[in-house]
């Protein structure tokens, strides 16, 4: 029987839990580029997207739409709907709300990708201050899964008009205000979490100590962060192939000069020891959204849900 997670089943894995599902299939050998390639429809109204995965005994699909004139309608930008499989018999064990899905596990990639990183910093000044640019889902998740790890002490959410403090945040001046570039020179966290263009802010004003979570964008004409910032931080991403064919921020800067292909450093370079990460450098860990994060946060979701086993063989 196919069960159904709603999007309060889905988020009551909760980001902890979803940064330990993550670390543990890299851990445990998932190499990200091995993964299946997303397929982009492009629509007369937006994109459809596909994202399959396979690994440790399940199979599952997201299909995704992105329709850039919903918000004008008031209608959400992302919809999404996941459908897990057994990797045995090809069944359909559960239907998970993809938008519920996609909330959590991106900002648990983040995390998980830096997490020693945030920890150490935490552990220096006692509280960690945060920069997010955008007041939607990902930017509020994003603080809820660092803050699942480490203590914050201040969190500043800048947009583009300003507006209203939400609830998870201390501040949210304009992008153009003084008090913006203020909180970006004194941030051990950005994160950037929009449908910007282009870059958001100098990326000279960064201490060399600071981590950058870059998911806004999986364009490759469509950036986030300025090649000044990429050319002075080690760059971590999920994927080299992925990066290369998807990530603006990492494709933009190379095509200006200020970023080598091959300093890329992977998730799997990461996790498997081979790579050092400086803590004398900006870190931008910049992430396009693959097919296996989903699946591995489904999995914790079900598994959550239902008891079953981590691994089907």
């Amino acid at each position: 029987m196919t069960v159904t997670l709603d999007a309060a089943e889905v988020a009551a894995l909760g980001p902890a839990a979803a940064v330990a599902a993550v670390r543990e299939a890299l851990a445990g050998g998932l190499d990200p580029d091995g993964g299946v390639p997303r397929t982009v429809v492009p629509l007369a109204h937006g994109q459809g997207l596909l994202m399959p995965a396979e690994y440790g005994g399940w199979y599952g699909v997201k299909a995704a739409t992105v329709a850039p004139g919903n918000p004008a309608r008031g209608l959400r930008r992302i919809n999404a709907t996941y459908l897990l499989h057994d990797s045995a018999t090809l069944t359909p064990v559960a239907l998970l709300d993809g938008v519920a899905l996609t909330a959590l596990r991106t900002p648990a990639v983040s995390v998980a990708a830096c997490l020693e990183r945030l920890r150490a910093l935490a552990a220096r000044y006692g509280g960690l201050r945060l920069v997010v640019f955008g007041a939607g889902p990902q930017g509020e998740g994003h603080v809820a899964a660092v803050r699942a790890h480490v203590p914050v002490c201040d969190v500043t959410v800048v947009t583009r008009r300003g507006g209203g403090v939400p609830g998870w945040a201390d501040r949210h001046p304009a992008a153009g205000d003084g008090g913006a570039a203020v909180a970006v020179r004194r941030a051990q966290v950005v994160v950037t979490a929009t449908s910007a263009r282009e870059p958001l802010f100098d990326g000279r004003l960064l201490s060399d100590e600071a981590v950058v979570l870059a998911v806004g964008s999986h364009e490759p004409d469509v950036r986030e962060v300025d090649g000044a910032l990429m050319g002075r931080a080690t760059v971590l991403v999920e994927s080299r192939e992925t990066a290369l064919r998807e990530a603006g921020d990492v494709v933009l800067a190379i095509r200006e000069g200020a970023l080598a292909p091959d300093s890329l450093v992977t998730l799997a370079d990461l996790a498997g020891g081979g790579a050092v990460v400086p803590a004398d450098r900006p870190l931008v860990v910049k992430t396009c959204g693959m097919g296996w994060q989903d699946l591995v946060v489904a999995v914790a979701a079900h598994r959550r849900k239902e008891g079953t086993p981590a691994e089907r063989r």
